[in-house]
């Protein structure tokens, strides 16, 4: 019936455009939409939005820790049990707040008062080693478990240490070890103490207290270098200095406080790193000195100068001179080319080398610092004679070091493609060592 009407209209209309009536009936027909009627759909359980209520679920972990009483055993086993009844993925900041606090925090670190609370938590525990390492396994057991937990926990940790002017010193203390603990462990990334770094906290002197607890407790589980590479993985070994208000920002001030704290390992770690980046400064100040053409007069006399601002001995020196000198230029990729590159602009920098090689000892660095350096640029490897020939002239490697390298102080790397390019060379210098000897013994 609408078929016939339509077709009526549409007969009615002159070509090319429609009348009123059919642009009437075509609006009409798409207002009139389907209804369905007497058949409901039923919400799938899993599309139904869980209201959020972390009172209850407060009470029943709450009500849990109580009945297992201080049992770490038997927390454990309820906390594994409760994982499969529980939301812990919607509350684990609420579990973690118990689990520590005994209940829930609000902002600033204080218990909330409307809600039941547990002695059966962290801070309500003895203040010893042996217990935080008992609480450690707890939370080792939960996190094991229930994996999804890990990056909350983290969180819940960065948040509890923002609240430590919230907490008494006995709860700051077990909190301090319980994290050393963890973080020996591995159950916490060492990115957690940029809460330290907090200004508050650090004006306080909040921040450097509770990492003296910290740090003990960790190294009471790990070596330096085990702490050193967990620090240096998240790019916390050059932070520490940041525990301190910008007043007492040295180096000094950090390896007193941590010596007399006990922590000499910590303090010199501290200090090998500032010297570490205090060479990395220098080794970019002199490539951008030589690229910008300074006269080496300069160049010899800021280095001088910055060997004892940062106490640095001359074998170190001439490394990072070495390191400099032959990153201040873009080299030929082509090998013929290059060894003639190398010479004329190692000639340009041999008076830099000569004032740093005073000793056999950084002459000898020297030496193998060019070893390695042809090694590892194989464009290079046919360069190492002409080099140590043209070094040998400007004075700056002697013909003791030489031998000495040659016959044991050699590296493993490259040795017999360098030792025999060297040959020639070591034999004139033997025998121009044999006739100096007899000149002298005729003069005698």
């Amino acid at each position: 019936r609408v078929g016939a009407q339509t077709s009526k209209l549409l007969t009615a209309s002159t070509p090319g455009s429609f009348s009123p009536d059919i642009v009437f009936f075509m609006n009409n027909q798409r207002q009139q939409k389907p209804t369905l009627t007497g058949q409901r759909f039923k919400t799938r359980k899993r599309d139904e939005k869980e209201r959020f209520d972390p009172s209850q679920f407060q009470e029943s972990i709450v009500q849990g820790l109580n009945e297992t009483g201080t049992d770490l055993e038997a927390v454990a086993k309820f906390l594994d049990a409760s994982g499969a009844k529980l939301n812990y993925r919607r509350y684990a900041e609420s579990l973690f707040d118990i689990l520590v606090a005994g209940g829930m925090l609000a902002p600033g670190g204080t218990l909330s008062d409307d809600m039941t609370c547990t002695d059966v938590c962290l801070f309500k525990a003895q203040e010893d080693m042996e217990t935080m390492q008992a609480y450690a396994q707890v939370f080792n057991k939960l996190i094991r478990r229930y994996k999804y937990l890990e990056k909350g926990f983290e969180e819940e940790i960065k948040k509890l240490l923002l609240f430590l002017k919230g907490f008494t010193e006995s709860e700051r203390n077990k909190l301090a070890m319980l994290t050393g603990i963890l973080l020996a462990n591995g159950n916490l990334s060492a990115s957690i103490l940029s809460s330290l770094f907090n200004e508050n906290l650090v004006k306080e002197g909040v921040s450097a207290c509770f990492a003296v607890k910290l740090f003990k407790s960790w190294l009471s589980e790990k070596d330096i270098n085990s702490v050193a590479a967990s620090l240096r993985k998240v790019g916390m070994d050059n932070r520490l200095m940041e525990l301190f208000p910008a007043n007492k920002r040295s180096c000094e001030h950090f390896s007193k406080y941590f010596t007399d704290a006990g922590l000499k390992e910590l303090s010199d770690f501290v200090r090998n790193q500032q010297s570490i980046g205090a060479r990395k400064e220098l080794q970019k100040e002199l490539e951008e000195q030589m690229s910008r053409g300074d006269p080496l007069k300069d160049i010899i006399v800021y280095t001088q100068e910055e060997i004892k601002r940062n106490n640095i001995s001359e074998q170190m020196m001439i490394g990072l001179i070495w390191s400099s000198v032959m990153s201040a230029v873009e080299w030929n990729k082509k090998e013929e080319l290059v060894t003639e590159q190398a010479i004329k602009h190692l000639k340009q920098y041999s008076l830099l080398l000569k004032a740093f090689t005073s000793q056999g000892h950084s002459e000898l660095t020297l030496l193998l610092k060019i070893q390695e350096y042809c090694y590892d640029n194989i464009h290079f490897m046919k360069a190492f004679q002409k080099i140590v020939v043209l070094l040998y002239k400007a004075d700056v490697l002697s013909e003791e070091v030489i031998l000495k390298w040659y016959n044991d102080a050699h590296l493993a790397k490259g040795k017999s493609v360098f030792l025999q390019q060297m040959k020639k060379f070591v034999e004139w210098l033997k025998n121009a060592e044999e006739e100096s000897e007899s000149e002298e013994e005729e003069a005698d």
